[in-house]
């Protein structure tokens, strides 16, 4: 390896490494193969949930680690295992449904669970109010009583609230959540995504080197939303998407290509093929 190579990658998935038609391109596919045989670890971090992982194996043609539902979750894909999991306890979850719906009338609640792999029968993954409108097509929910919904430990607290902007929802709620959860979102579709205090991409990032002794003193980091800010700040070059949001664009060390224009090949290419 040349010296100057980064000594780990690690990237978003929708709206970064996945182009407009929920792909990896060929030429992405090509570098990300060529860090990978360099024996240079590679990371996905996303907000995903692990059961969400295996179209982008697919498309990616590898199982990479995984650092899923913003940070909360370490998740091999190669072994369909979740290795470890930060949750926001039932306590939590009530209190901070309560600030949710005072500040935001209207507003849908769901949460977001993991089992010990990616479709653990025995945990039901994503779970819904009957009021909760869903910011995406084919949802693969549980609907449930509000009550219910909150009634066990949770990887992310979705408040959705349709004909809001997330960064409107985000300005209402964030006074009142305060430090009691982390708060980020990734779509501007009216859709909030609350984590265990401290838990972002970044912490993701931290525990999966600390688990399996990656060195993150060189990490080139990609990203597009709000939600890849902490990943990107902790990077040593963070890269921000040519159509990324302008919040992600300020955090990051430089803006590269679209993700439908192989921006990610793009900078990797610098230093591999």
């Amino acid at each position: 390896m040349s010296p100057d190579r980064p000594t780990m990658v690690a990237t978003d998935v929708d709206g970064t490494l996945i182009n407009d038609d929920e792909l990896v391109s060929a030429r992405t596919r090509e570098v990300i193969h060529a860090v990978v045989e360099s024996g240079t670890p590679f990371v996905l971090a996303t907000g995903r949930p692990p059961r969400w992982i295996s179209p982008v194996v697919e498309s990616l043609g590898y199982a990479p680690l995984s650092i899923c539902a913003n940070g909360a979750v370490v998740y091999d894909s190669y072994t369909d295992r979740v290795l470890s999991a930060a949750t926001l306890s039932v306590e939590a979850l009530v209190e901070l449904s309560e600030l949710a719906l005072h500040a935001l009338p209207g507003a849908g609640l769901a949460a977001e669970r993991v089992g010990a792999s990616a479709h653990d029968a025995a945990t039901p993954q994503f779970v819904s109010s009957p009021d909760y409108e869903h910011a995406w097509l084919n949802p693969d929910n549980t609907e449930m009583s509000e009550d219910d919904v909150l009634a066990a430990p949770a990887v992310k607290l979705l408040i959705r609230r349709p004909g809001m902007t997330s960064t409107a929802m985000y300005d209402a709620l964030a006074p009142h959540v305060g430090t009691l959860a982390d708060m980020t979102f990734s779509t501007e579709n009216g859709l909030i995504e609350l984590s265990a205090p401290g838990v972002t991409k970044a912490s993701g990032l931290v525990s999966a080197a600390e688990q399996f002794g990656f060195d993150l003193s060189g990490l080139v980091a990609f990203g597009d939303m709000p939600n890849d800010i902490p990943m990107l700040a902790l990077a040593d070059l963070g890269v921000a998407m040519g159509n990324a949001h302008a919040d992600a664009k300020a955090a990051a060390d430089e803006v590269t290509d679209t993700n439908s224009r192989d921006g990610v090949a793009k900078v990797l290419g610098r230093w591999w093929l």
